[in-house]
């Protein structure tokens, strides 16, 4: 039997001590990784009445009991409107986490910021959280009312922030959480010339820069000062940069990383007060607009020049689509490609495919779960290069054959013309071997009002071949995608992963290690729907979704860009 944490007679001392005429204390939102790599967002648990999450610190004595005493809440509150984690309050990396079987999802704290910024002193702590208003319900110890103050949440009843007379529980006061990184940044602020400036340089300022996609220019220290408290929101809850994976499955250079110890130094900067330090210059007023960028590999054998798009200033553009026919009388090998958008202020992704005759840019995804297809390239915002396909490698356009190209645009407050330019590099070789993608798909009903539907699709490659790339598409309801080969001896290896799936970030993830996988390997999309109130891009939680290749339908594809293995 379980020795309740606290009897009757401590309990006597632990009445709640609540502040006169004071209100739900408001938190931040914020999105972890857990042990499993399963993506965490406070606020997209709109499907729950309350969230409530222990500080774990591994390998403190007491941490066995204190996760029982609140598995044992979980076991008495039996209501599905609550949801229980664990923090790793040390950041200790998920290789130690997957080591321990604690019964509930554990989540990484990069950095400990999350746990700083909650407040968190030691193990054990426990917070119970509203996740539709950002506020705290209950902060203090594992007591045996605790299952109470769930009631009281879920029922609505909580309007004052409840603490235990003592917020630490006896068992993990041994416990306590140190914060070195915080520590060293409050004796010493981050330089804003030397340390602030060149991550924003690397990590933001190419979209948000003048002529840029983003929303704002990040281009002088005081433009960052007044758009601090949003960059430290969009950091904690991992809205930017865009196009997140998880680190720690696969990797690409077309993906965005930022390191735990920068993001410390950001918003230990910023909690800091942001200050301007000695420096007299401003390495973010060195930036230039964004301006055509060159032919990185010299002037391409043909250009393809887009239609000129009119951009609104306001509203949601839906998809363009455009056929643009090539005046090709035999075959042509790609050997690389580059886009130039005309205003990369809006042009917020662009697909293009080759396509036969008579066919459109979806092709025979339309009727097929699974096809092979001449994927070109995509676009998407950020520092531009040229693609070259891998060596002896490459696109072929049949003659007669046309590009299908598919543009998405955000608006801006300015109305503005597009014409994107695509240059083609052609090789001179005939014998390459061919680049391919493997569209992936599933048919599906998705229910109304669920919060993860789990998905599925899979393809058998009967010849030997090299995965160098992986694409997720699905619409608005997309909540993640993982890509797993399973290989012919049972074993399977996840070779990438996309946590939190944003319908408005789509990009072609080029693997900086491509993997030859032996015939009879089966390589798989899995992921999942979220058609609840918590996805906060979902236009209607209450409607039941089929799949279909429009935008206000659903669809769940995985894209292993490949080509056959050399002998």
């Amino acid at each position: 039997m379980h020795k309740p944490l606290l009897t009757a007679c401590s309990l006597l001392a632990v009445f709640w001590a609540v502040v006169a005429d004071a209100a739900l204390e408001r938190i931040s939102d914020f999105a972890l990784l857990d042990n499993t790599g399963t993506f965490h967002q406070l606020s997209r648990y709109q499907h729950r009445r309350a969230v409530v999450m222990m500080a774990y610190v591994p390998g403190c004595a007491a941490m066995p009991a204190l996760v029982q005493a609140l598995l044992d809440v979980r076991t008495s509150t039996n209501d599905e409107a609550v949801e229980f984690l664990l923090l790793d309050s040390l950041d200790s990396g998920r290789e130690r986490l997957q080591q321990i079987d604690s019964g509930l999802p554990l989540l990484e704290d990069d950095g400990q910021l999350v746990s700083e910024t909650l407040g968190l002193t030691h193990a054990g702590q426990v917070l119970v959280m509203n996740p539709q208003r950002l506020s705290l319900f209950y902060r203090g110890a594992v007591v045996e009312t605790l299952a109470e103050v769930l009631a009281q949440a879920v029922d609505g009843s909580v309007v004052d922030t409840i603490s235990t007379a003592d917020l630490v529980h006896p068992e993990g006061a041994d416990c306590e959480i140190a914060y070195p990184r915080k520590a060293a940044h409050v004796e010493k602020a981050p330089d804003y010339a030397t340390e602030v400036a060149p991550i924003l340089l690397a990590n933001c300022a190419e979209c948000h820069r003048q002529g840029g996609v983003g929303p704002f220019a990040l281009d002088s220290y005081l433009m960052v000062l007044g758009w601090s408290p949003m960059i430290r929101e969009v950091l904690l809850n991992k809205r930017m940069p865009p196009a997140q994976v998880d680190p720690l499955i696969g990797h690409s250079a077309d993906a965005r990383y930022l390191a735990a110890q920068d993001l410390q130094t950001l918003i230990h900067w910023i909690d800091g007060g942001a200050p301007r330090g000695d420096s007299e210059t401003d390495p973010l007023e060195a930036q230039l607009a964004v301006g055509p960028d060159p032919w990185f590999l010299g002037e391409p054998d043909y250009i393809v020049t887009g239609p000129a798009h009119q951009i609104p200033r306001t509203g949601v553009m839906d998809y363009l689509y455009e056929q643009v026919e090539l005046p090709f009388t035999e075959d042509r090998w790609l050997r690389a490609v580059q886009f130039r958008a005309g205003d990369a202020s809006v042009l917020h992704h662009l697909m293009t495919f080759v396509t036969a005759p008579g066919e459109d840019f979806w092709g025979e995804e339309r009727n097929q779960e699974s096809v092979s297809r001449r994927f070109v390239e995509g676009y998407a915002p950020g520092a531009q290069r040229a693609i070259e396909y891998p060596a002896g490698t490459g696109v072929l356009i049949p003659a007669g054959h046309r590009l299908s190209m598919q543009f998405h645009y955000v608006t801006n407050g300015q109305a503005t013309v597009d014409t994107t330019e695509l240059g083609l590099y052609f090789s001179a070789a005939t014998d390459l071997t061919e680049v391919r993608t493997q569209a992936v798909s599933t048919r599906f009903e998705l229910p109304a009002n669920v919060a993860d539907f789990p998905m599925l699709a899979t393809h058998r490659f009967d010849e030997d071949v090299v995965i160098f790339g992986v694409r997720a598409r699905m619409n608005n309801r997309g909540k993640r995608m993982k890509f797993v080969v399973a290989y012919p001896d049972g074993s399977e290896q996840a070779i990438f992963s996309v946590p939190a799936y944003n319908y408005g970030w789509q990009p072609h993830y080029l693997l900086d290690s491509p993997l030859r996988i032996p015939a009879g390997s089966t390589v798989k999309a899995i992921g999942a729907f979220d058609n609840s109130i918590s996805n906060p891009n979902n236009p209607d939680p209450n409607k039941v979704v089929g799949f279909g290749l429009n935008s206000w339908d659903e669809m769940f594809t995985g894209y292993f860009s490949y080509y056959r293995a050399p002998k």
